[in-house]
């Protein structure tokens, strides 16, 4: 791949966490069964940068939320010849536990941030519990200390990453959760993060449960496809279908990494 501003992405899968479809939809689900989720990372690069989305949690959070912890997103990172340490540029869709857990494996990296999420994730509503239990305290302070080190670069709304990478304010999960278009050789892809957590809650309309405004995820969802140049070039966050539908770079990696472009 040759253009500066056409990309190979990936997801790579951390962790998973057993639990039912009514987890997962807002006012709940009348067949519930079974709905596991998956957390990823998502790593898009070509022949002239290199850019990690979002760092996951660590193994002491996922024993503290009951969550089943496969690998750190740095030992996924290194099964496709990236070094955590080395990264350059990491955008954090939001920052809530599972988004933002492990910044400090990336040393080097400039963490590019919506206002509004600082904002949300420092201000008024995290002396709420149902608004602040998905964020972790230290992550957070751990932000705002990189942010006096001038390690931050905020964004108020829609901005140009890079040539062929775009970040578009959504908010609803969280005040300021940013997706992140990215240009390849099938299309423009939309890593929707938690705009969508699965790919049932953009197609049945149904919201995920944890959600500052609901309003903000509907409509976040009509520009998520306006973003991306079909249904099937949307990514949700957290679905495991995500790894079966897209194949694996390599035969070892199945389960582990989807080659998404």
């Amino acid at each position: 791949m040759e253009n500066d501003d056409c990309y190979e992405v990936y997801a790579i899968r951390y962790a998973y966490h057993k639990r039912r479809a009514s987890e997962n939809f807002l006012g709940g689900d009348i067949h519930d069964d079974w709905m596991p989720m998956d957390y990823f990372i998502w790593l898009v690069r070509n022949h002239q940068r290199t850019v990690v989305i979002d760092t996951g949690f660590n193994a002491q959070a996922a024993r503290r939320r009951k969550r089943r912890f496969l690998r750190s997103p740095a030992a996924g990172l290194k099964l496709l010849g990236i070094d955590a340490k080395n990264v350059e540029h990491v955008i954090l869709t939001h920052l809530h536990y599972d988004h933002v857990g492990n910044f400090d494996l990336f040393p080097r990296a400039v963490f590019h941030l919506q206002d509004e999420e600082m904002a949300f994730a420092t201000g008024r509503h995290m002396a709420t519990p149902a608004l602040s239990a998905a964020f972790d305290l230290e992550p957070v302070l751990g932000m705002v200390r990189e942010v006096y080190k001038g390690r931050v670069m905020f964004y108020g709304g829609d901005a140009e990453f890079a040539p062929g990478i775009s970040l578009h304010l959504i908010g609803g999960h969280t005040r300021g959760l940013q997706v992140v278009r990215v240009k390849t050789r099938r299309g423009n892809l939309v890593l929707a993060s938690d705009a969508s957590h699965y790919y049932a809650n953009m197609q049945e309309g149904k919201p995920f449960p944890i959600v500052y405004d609901v309003g903000a995820m509907i409509n976040g969802w009509r520009r998520v496809r306006e973003l991306a140049d079909s249904a099937e070039h949307v990514i949700p966050g957290h679905d495991p279908a995500v790894i079966e539908r897209y194949p694996a770079p390599e035969k070892k990696l199945a389960g582990i990494v989807a080659r998404l472009d």
